[in-house]
């Protein structure tokens, strides 16, 4: 489960929009998003990982995505640092 990869990663940003530059950047190895989150909200940055061919996978909640991140409230979007 994706939820592992994240508690395993050494460095990875939280949010959408930090997401976007860093796939922008071409620092991002994958992004997880949660499947809870509003999609007006995950459109951009799973477009964006789509379009420079980065995996992008799904967990079921933004609570426990970001419990996993070791932070109190939900996290919508997740990447994954090279």
């Amino acid at each position: 489960m994706s939820y592992e990869k994240v508690l395993q990663a050494k460095s990875f940003i939280i949010g959408t929009k930090q997401a976007v530059k860093a796939l922008k950047e071409g620092k991002v190895e994958e992004l997880i998003i949660a499947a809870d989150a509003d999609q007006k909200v995950t459109a951009l940055v799973v477009t964006t990982a789509q379009d420079l061919d980065v995996p992008v996978q799904y967990v079921d909640s933004m609570k426990k995505l970001g419990k996993a991140c070791g932070i109190q409230v939900g996290a919508a979007a997740v990447a994954i640092i090279r």
